[in-house]
C-alpha cells in the first residue's frame, strides 16, 4: 500500500509536482465530493450566467450581421455589459470556493494525522474564510493588474508571491495583512523554484482545460465554415456546451491549488522546520502514532 503523502515537509521542484498529483489520487473521491458539496452551486451558478452572457452576445453580432440599426446594438451592448459584470463575480466566488475548499482540506489533513476530513469538518473553515479569501482575492486581482499593466515584468514578479497569500491566510488563521507581509518573508531566496514550479503544474492545467475544450472548439469551427457571416457567431447548443464544458474544466483548478499549497509547506518547513520541532514536542508521548513516515531534510 503506497503510503499516505505527508504535506509538512521540504520538498524539490519534482517532488513538488509528483506529490501534487500523489495527493490528489491518494484523496480523489474525497476531494471531488467536498469539490462539488462546496462549490457546486458557484458551478451552476456560473453556467447560468455564462450562458446568459454569451448568448446575448451572440445577439448582439447577429444583430450587427443582420445590419440592424445601431440601436439595436446600443441597446444590447449595454444589457451584454451588465450580465458580464455578474458573470465575473460569479467567477470570481467560484475562484474563491475552489480556494478555500482544497486549502481547507489540506489544513485538517495535516492536522488529523493524514486524514481525509469530514464534510461536517470542511465546513467550519468553509464558513469562516471564504469572505475573508473573496475580499483578498479582490485585493489580489487589482494588485496583480496593475503589475502586469506597468512593463508586465512587475505582475511577472509578484504572482507567486501573491499566491501564497491564500494558503497563509488559511493554514495558519492569519489577516490579510500578516499573509501579505509573510508571503514576502517566505519566498525570499526562493522565488524561482517557487515561480517554476507554479509555471509548470500552471502550463500542465492548460493543457488538460484544453483538452475538455476540444469538443466545443471542433464544433465552433465546423460552425464558422459552414455559416457565411461578418461576424462570426455560435449557436445556442454550441454556446451551451462550450460553458458547460468550461465549469466542468474548473475541476483541474484542484492542480494548481494543491501545487500552491505543497510550496507553502516546502518554504515553511525549509525556514521554519515546525514539522520537526512538532515531532521533537510530542516524542515520548504514548498517544502519538509510531507509524510516521521518516521525515527528510
Amino acid at each position: 500500500m503506497e503510503p499516505k503523502i505527508e504535506l509538512a515537509k521540504p520538498r524539490d521542484f519534482g517532488e513538488i509536482i509528483s506529490d501534487t498529483f500523489s495527493f490528489i489520487r491518494q484523496n480523489f473521491k474525497e476531494i471531488l465530493k467536498s469539490f462539488f458539496i462546496f462549490c457546486g452551486f458557484f458551478m451552476l451558478a456560473s453556467i447560468a450566467t455564462g450562458i446568459t452572457q454569451q448568448l446575448k452576445l451572440q445577439r448582439l453580432f447577429a444583430g450587427i450581421n443582420g445590419n440592424t440599426a445601431p440601436t439595436f446594438a446600443e441597446n444590447y451592448f449595454s444589457g451584454f455589459l451588465l450580465s458580464y459584470g455578474i458573470t465575473m463575480l460569479v467567477m470570481l466566488a467560484m475562484y474563491t470556493s475552489s480556494t478555500v475548499t482544497i486549502l481547507g482540506f489540506m489544513t485538517l489533513y495535516k492536522q488529523k494525522g493524514n486524514i481525509a476530513p469530514t464534510t461536517e469538518e470542511l465546513w467550519e473553515y468553509f464558513k469562516y474564510y471564504f469572505f475573508r479569501t473573496l475580499l483578498g482575492v479582490f485585493v489580489v486581482g487589482i494588485l496583480l493588474a496593475i503589475g502586469f499593466m506597468v512593463c508586465l515584468i512587475p505582475g511577472i514578479w509578484l504572482y507567486p508571491i501573491l499566491g501564497l497569500i491564500f494558503p497563509i491566510m488559511i493554514m495558519e488563521n492569519a489577516s490579510f495583512g500578516y499573509a501579505f507581509s509573510r508571503s514576502f518573508n517566505l519566498i525570499k531566496d526562493n522565488w524561482w523554484v517557487t515561480a517554476g514550479t507554479i509555471l509548470v503544474i500552471w502550463i500542465i492545467a492548460y493543457f488538460m482545460i484544453t483538452f475538455i475544450m476540444l469538443p466545443a472548439s471542433a464544433v465552433n469551427v465546423v460552425e464558422v465554415f459552414l455559416r457565411k457571416q461578418k461576424i462570426p457567431t455560435m449557436s445556442t447548443g454550441t454556446v451551451i456546451l462550450s460553458v458547460v464544458l468550461q465549469q466542468l474544466a474548473q475541476l483541474i483548478l484542484i492542480i494548481p491549488i494543491v501545487g500552491l499549497g505543497l510550496c507553502y509547506y516546502n518554504l515553511v518547513e525549509s525556514k521554519d522546520g515546525t514539522s520537526l520541532l512538532d515531532r521533537i514536542n510530542k516524542f515520548g508521548d504514548p498517544n502519538q502514532p509510531t507509524n510516521l513516515p521518516t521525515e527528510e531534510y
